[in-house]
């Protein structure tokens, strides 16, 4: 595959979604052909999934039928949407990838990191990204962005206690320092336009380094 698969993630209010966006308007505008995708979703079937399992009545969903619902959708999503993105040379922008399921289904949900990587690794065939961008906050000031962002969905996550969220954090951090060449991290606290300055300047180191 001759594109670049790069990942953004972060915990609940990082504004790693907006930023997303508008990187993908920046680097058209340079005349590059980008997708933006998203998971749980990014196909028709993975959004399907993404529905059951981001349903705020599901409360009841078992913690392993999450993490293989998770890896069902994000198989779909590969093979419909990434993959073929990718073997045209394009970018592809990705809104959570396998590192939120080592933390959230991991770590926070208690399963064992190295079993739900194995799980994944299964479902993407060992793929990985090139690029990971974690968007870091404090959980208060995420959860305080979410309550004020009227227009987000509400799903099953925004339910969690404050601890669960900091379990969350603390987890994305341990990941990056096991991955530091893949993972890198911006500080998502900061005004908008800066980290999104910020988000181009990884990006492009990354592109350079593809092309040479």
């Amino acid at each position: 595959m001759s594109g670049l698969f790069i990942t953004f993630e972060g915990g609940e209010g990082a504004g790693k979604t907006t930023v997303l966006h508008r990187v993908k308007e920046q680097l058209e505008q340079e005349g590059l052909s980008v997708i933006a995708t998203r998971e749980p979703g990014g196909s028709v079937i993975a959004e399907k999934v993404r529905e059951i399992i981001l349903d705020p009545a599901h409360t009841e969903m078992d913690i392993r039928t999450e993490a293989l619902l998770y890896a069902a959708a994000r198989r779909q999503h590969l093979i419909e949407t990434v993959i073929p993105q990718l073997n045209q040379g394009g970018i592809v922008l990705c809104d959570r990838f396998i590192d939120s399921s080592l933390v959230y289904q991991g770590v926070a949900r208690g399963i064992g990191v190295d079993e739900v990587l194995q799980l994944n690794l299964f479902a993407t065939e060992g793929m990985m990204p090139s690029l990971t961008l974690y968007f870091d906050i404090a959980p208060e000031k995420g959860l305080s962005r979410i309550a004020e962002h009227k227009g987000r969905e509400f799903n099953r996550l925004d339910q969690e206690s404050l601890s669960f969220h900091h379990q969350v954090r603390k987890a994305y951090h341990d990941l990056q320092q096991k991955e530091p060449e893949r993972i890198h991290t911006i500080n998502a606290s900061e005004r908008l336009e800066q980290v999104i300055e910020n988000t181009l300047q990884e990006i492009r180191v990354v592109m350079k380094k593809k092309t040479t």
